[in-house]
């Protein structure tokens, strides 16, 4: 039995005895009503301004996802064709407006679920940092090994026995192997007298940000192999099937290595959305394209149908509150103009029948 039984008992002070002066505001017609008009006066201003630079922005989406099946199109396309042997989509469309620079080309995809926590936590960022070696994370599995695949014989055709389980993936994971794998062109005028007189280039320099590409440096693994890189680091396996820009249908050589530092359009697609309909960069232009009729080609590597998703492109300019999102400036005045209505409510329910402040309601008033 403790002999001193207050011997814990907190010191007497206003703190720890729970003595500080506090306020409690009173909530009064005087005080509440000019809040919400002022609330009010800030908020709508702001929404009209927002969703005024939104109308601005000049902006061209179509979707070809029915190209490779000769599908129904709608406006701005006006024409297009697919090539069975090539995958090439070519597409005919117009851009009614003359867009002032800087002018972004975006893909689009839809019912794509980039959110799921398995697939946001499959990478490895001491991998594409070049710090990670010949191991890498757990946290890619089932894809950081080709020895974890189902059928990787299949993936890997060039291979013709068994798989070392020392072997490795570059760059590992889900992400990296779930890589959009459309090649998209240079828009070029698709009748000599319109538009511009020259094929219309996006580059792919300076999309990502800072921040993404620093986590981004080039591999050594090629140095790091002692015996055969083709049959020690693998290609995550739709790479195989294809890639833009690349061949890795034979697996890596000292030649085809990826140098992920310069691959900024990776980086764009390593940054998961958080919604499952989403756009992202492909290519930007600092000069202005002028209106008129292009054609653009696309390679239709990427399957959509497998997860019942759709595929468009985005062209589009640029303002001070980034790109075309009426929904900001919409909110803003959904709010401010419900502030004003509930201060006119307010208000008139305070001429009519005012209340005594400081009498509760299930009191009655005496006098």
């Amino acid at each position: 039995m403790n002999p001193n039984p207050k011997a814990n008992r907190p010191s007497n002070t206003a703190f720890k005895q729970q003595r500080l002066k506090a306020w409690q505001p009173i909530l009064t017609p005087k005080g509440v009503l000019p809040a919400y008009f002022a609330v009010g006066s800030i908020f709508i201003p702001i929404g009209v301004w927002l969703y005024l630079a939104a109308q601005r922005i000049n902006e061209v989406v179509f979707d070809y996802t029915s190209c490779a099946t000769n599908g129904s199109f709608n406006y701005p396309i006006t024409n297009w064709s697919y090539s069975s042997s090539s995958k090439n989509c070519t597409i005919d469309f117009n851009i009614d407006l003359d867009m002032a620079g800087p002018v972004y080309l975006y893909y689009r995809l839809t019912n794509f679920y980039q959110n799921h926590r398995r697939y946001v936590k499959s990478f490895d960022s001491k991998q594409l940092a070049n710090s990670g070696g010949l191991s890498p994370s757990s946290s890619c599995d089932p894809m950081s090994k080709p020895t974890q695949l189902t059928n990787a014989s299949a993936s890997y055709p060039w291979v013709s026995g068994q798989i070392d389980s020392s072997a490795i993936i570059y760059p590992c994971g889900l992400i990296a192997n779930s890589y959009f794998t459309d090649v998209i062109s240079d828009i070029v005028p698709a009748s000599p007298s319109t538009g511009a007189a020259s094929p219309i280039s996006f580059s792919s320099k300076g999309i990502a940000w800072p921040a993404d590409a620093a986590k981004y440096i080039k591999s050594t693994l090629p140095s790091l192999v002692t015996g055969n890189l083709t049959l020690t680091v693998f290609p995550p396996p739709q790479w195989v099937k294809a890639f833009p820009g690349s061949d890795f249908s034979r697996g890596y050589t000292a030649d085809n290595f990826p140098d992920i530092s310069t691959m900024e359009r990776l980086h764009v697609w390593m940054r998961p959305a958080g919604l499952p309909n989403f756009r992202k960069t492909w290519g930007s232009r600092s000069d202005s394209v002028p209106a008129g009729s292009y054609r653009i080609t696309i390679t239709q590597n990427f399957d959509v149908s497998s997860f019942g998703g759709t595929k468009a492109i985005a062209i589009s300019t640029m303002s001070s509150i980034g790109g075309k999102n009426p929904f900001l400036g919409v909110a803003y005045m959904t709010i401010g103009v419900v502030c004003w209505l509930l201060g006119i409510l307010f208000l008139l329910k305070q001429m009519i029948k005012p209340r005594k402040v400081g009498v509760s309601w299930n009191h009655s008033i005496t006098t």
